[in-house]
């Protein structure tokens, strides 16, 4: 007897529909095959699916041939997902469903040996497939319902056990839909614990941190340990803009597909904030694998990137690096696939300006030699430094701004100002596809919206002679005047907001002579 079901299988972040055929023999061979390009997780399904039929009273075909094909056969499976559907189809060859069809409703979903379902990743990519396939109706573990139930025009159900998905098919009326509101989800979520005002003193660094959020511009921080870099760092996410609905969605899928939502977390409210440590290779930062995953960078999509202690990371890591940040994406080729993983996020690094920590410390003294502070250096390519568009010194914090009462704007009034200027760029380049804030400018637009008066030529000539800066820096002046010009509600960029821009290249000047 031949029974159909319906399931997904994850490539990237976009999920592909997979049509689970079951096939039980009276005569056969007794075997239990499963066909289709299935990788070792889909191939050891066989055991889980038969003791949790057993445990759940169900007839398994002992006996009997059993061939299941996971179609189209030349998509590669992987993953445990399979195992519901598997599940179900061997039910309806044992006459459980009635005569009913299958090919309406998707399933996903791992069991254990006892029938509950267990949940699985990329259930948000699965639930648009079945939406874009024509597909009604999504039935997912419990754990991964509200997930899926943030795709408008599908219903979905929450299952528990194996019996309950059998009920399901045969009873759909008597199940409960699962929904949710997706605005409401995002607000709720959309929570951070830590503050900008948290942070004493460094005026400077706020300032420029501030620039860099309105603009969308990477950034590095340079100063001695204990100086604050990091805890700037990781309040970069509360003075950018809250995600859109859209951002959101996207994000999720991207940390669903990698297995690192939170259970029963439906939607990710707060852009991400990854932080590596420097021993990470290069797949790990850019993703890879047989089955290509995402990497670092496209788990801090929408979201921020950062790399403290940037010259303790391998050369070659860094360098993999430079293709994302131009593009906003990265292609992992394989031999039989080639999956494109979104990448658009906010660089942030963090280095010491010496090997001990304390180069140009007043209070400290420095016993690095010029060889060890160059070696220490030159992990830092000029490409990729080319790429960061501010270099902001963070001095040590003295003693009374450490204890002074804390008199620093908050998050929120921070945000205010950056949303504001976001909101002229996007009316800016409204019409354009992929570019949202001034650090996505093309040359070309650029040259539009980057006008500068014979003031500005002159002192941008003679930044450019004197620092000796490549074209990309000078591009990305440019961008950071203009993105400083929108904070200061400026229509044209003038000579103090070229004059700062400049400033925050520090480390094109001699900063360790």
């Amino acid at each position: 007897m031949l029974f159909k079901t319906l399931s997904a299988s994850v490539y990237g972040i976009d999920a592909h529909l997979v049509q689970v055929e079951v096939d039980v023999g009276v005569g056969r061979m007794q075997d239990f095959n499963v066909v289709g390009l299935p990788d070792n997780a889909v191939k050891e399904s066989r055991q889980r699916v038969q003791s949790a039929m057993k445990n759940c009273g169900f007839e398994f075909p002992y006996g009997q041939g059993v061939t299941i094909n996971l179609a189209p056969a030349d998509l590669r499976k992987e993953g445990s997902a399979f195992d519901l559907p598997m599940a179900l189809g061997l039910a309806g060859c044992q006459g459980q469903f009635f005569g009913k069809a299958l090919d309406r409703m998707m399933f996903l979903g791992e069991l254990s040996l006892d029938g509950s379902v267990r949940p699985v990743r990329g259930a948000l990519s699965a639930a648009i497939a079945a939406r874009d396939n024509g597909i009604k109706a999504v039935a997912v573990p419990e754990t991964n319902a509200k997930e899926a139930a943030v795709v408008e025009g599908i219903e979905v159900y929450g299952l528990k056990s194996l019996p309950q998905a059998v009920d399901l098919v045969n009873s759909p009326e008597s199940f409960e839909r699962v929904k949710v509101d997706a605005q409401q989800m995002l607000r709720e979520s959309a929570q951070y614990g830590v503050d900008l005002r948290d942070v004493h003193g460094q005026q400077a660094a706020k300032r420029a941190l501030e620039v860099a959020c309105a603009g969308g511009h990477n950034i590095l921080f340079i100063g001695p340990p204990g100086a604050g870099k990091t805890m700037l760092a990781k309040r970069i996410p509360t003075i950018l803009p809250a995600m859109s609905l859209e951002e959101a969605i996207e994000t999720t899928r991207i940390h669903s597909v990698a297995g690192i939502l939170e259970n029963a977390q439906g939607l990710l409210g707060t852009r991400p904030f990854r932080s590596p440590h420097h021993t990470i290779s290069d797949a790990g930062l850019i993703g890879g694998g047989a089955v290509p995953r995402p990497g670092e960078v496209s788990l801090g999509h929408n979201g921020v990137l950062f790399l403290d202690e940037l010259p303790e990371f391998q050369r070659n890591v860094l360098e993999v690096m430079r293709q994302p940040l131009e593009d906003g994406g990265v292609t992992i080729s394989r031999a039989a696939i080639s999956v494109t993983f979104p990448s658009r996020f906010m660089l942030a690094a963090a280095m010491n300006p010496c090997p001990c920590g304390y180069f140009g410390d007043p209070a400290h003294d420095c016993h690095c030699t010029p060889p060890m502070i160059q070696r220490y250096v030159s992990k830092i390519s000029g490409p990729l430094l080319d790429r960061i568009d501010i270099h902001i010194e963070v001095p040590a914090v003295k003693y009374k701004e450490l204890r002074a009462p804390s008199a620093a704007e908050d998050s929120a009034a921070v945000r205010g100002r950056v949303i504001a200027a976001r909101e002229k760029q996007l009316a800016r380049f409204r019409g354009e596809k992929t570019t949202y804030c001034n650090a996505q400018m093309a040359p070309k637009m650029i040259r539009k919206h980057c006008a500068i008066n014979a003031e500005g030529e002159k002192l941008l000539e003679g930044a450019v002679t004197r620092l000796g800066l490549s074209a990309r820096a000078h591009d990305r002046i440019l961008k950071v005047a203009r993105t400083i010009a929108d904070l200061d509600e400026a229509e044209n960029i003038q000579g103090k907001h070229l004059s700062e821009a400049i400033q925050y290249r520090t480390l094109d000047r001699d900063y360790w002579a």
